[in-house]
């Protein structure tokens, strides 16, 4: 690609580019939708780890050290995934497949962005979690982006592991460790991720199959993908009440009542493709960030309230 007089030659788009189109394309590159996921997870980790006590300047570093960890490592990945964004419908405007910004200059943002986060969180909180950001964006460049999502179907199942740091990096910003608190939420997130992650591919099957990434979707059939679905979620909801018994009333009723509904919906997809029906997968994946969100919503009430725990009764 060659710029010439404000326009990008041989690539997706010719002509100029406004200031206002260069700056959302880079702001796209960091994928604020699945930011506000991921940082929704962290405060109520931070609540949790010191039961609704925590400074809330340094909830707020926190969240600034994540923020720019996840928008590095987001970053990165559409650097790495340019060429199959450009085959696939639901990514094909994205900024570096219509060439709004150039991919060496987002690929310098995204690794000024991640070596950003590594020294803020070490300047605002401690080293662990400084580390544990700075692993988790290697994960998922490294060993996801470039060497799991195109080699094998089990590529969201570990290279999901990047996603569920959050809740690592917000307890160790507290307490300065990881206990097992810290580790049941990472699993909440780690086992939450495929039938997530696998209900959006069942719905863009034929995206993922024209970019040549073999999601599972893609080379399995709709009934062995959705009872994979089915599985997970059951581990996602075993997951949350596990976490009950560090966490109050409040919590458990809603983790209760959450999960019910969660795998109520997983199982209405997997009947759905028994009998043949056409279903409608995306639903789940829409319903399952509702899910996350309401069972960490609750657990930083149920711990910014103080409510006794199992432990303590």
């Amino acid at each position: 690609m060659r710029i010439r007089e404000g326009h990008l030659v041989g690539d997706v788009a010719e002509g100029p580019i406004r200031f206002r189109d260069r700056v959302l394309g880079y702001i796209g590159l960091t994928k604020p939708r699945v930011i506000e996921l991921l940082l929704v997870t962290t405060i109520p980790a931070m609540l949790l780890a010191d039961r609704g006590t925590v400074d809330p300047l340094l909830i707020l570093n926190t969240l600034v050290g994540g923020l720019l960890a996840a928008a590095g490592a987001n970053t990165l990945n559409c650097v790495a995934d340019a060429d199959i964004d450009k085959k696939m419908k639901r990514t094909e405007r994205r900024a570096l497949a219509r060439a709004t910004v150039p991919r060496s200059h987002a690929l310098v943002f995204g690794l000024a962005l991640s070596v950003a986060s590594f020294f803020w969180l070490w300047w605002t909180t401690n080293m662990l979690s400084a580390h544990l950001a700075g692993a988790t964006i290697a994960f998922y460049v490294l060993v996801y982006t470039l060497l799991l999502k195109r080699r094998t179907s089990q590529n969201v199942v570990w290279g999901g592991a990047a996603g569920c740091m959050p809740v690592m990096i917000g307890w160790s910003a507290v307490t300065g460790t990881i206990q097992w608190p810290a580790l049941v939420m990472f699993l909440i997130i780690f086992f939450w991720t495929p039938p997530h992650t696998w209900a959006l591919a069942m719905r863009y099957k034929e995206d993922y199959e024209a970019a040549g990434v073999p999601m599972l979707p893609v080379v399995a059939t709709e009934q062995q993908v959705t009872k994979q679905i089915l599985a997970y979620t059951w581990l996602t909801v075993i997951a949350t009440l596990a976490l009950a018994l560090a966490t109050g009333w409040l919590y458990a009723a809603v983790a209760i009542v959450a999960g019910t509904w969660f795998l109520a919906m997983a199982h209405q997809l997997y009947a759905g493709v028994r009998r043949g029906e056409p279903v409608k997968p995306l639903r789940l994946f829409l319903q399952s960030n509702n899910y996350l969100a309401v069972v960490f919503c609750a657990l930083a009430v149920d711990s910014a309230l103080s409510l006794p725990t199992l432990f303590s009764l």
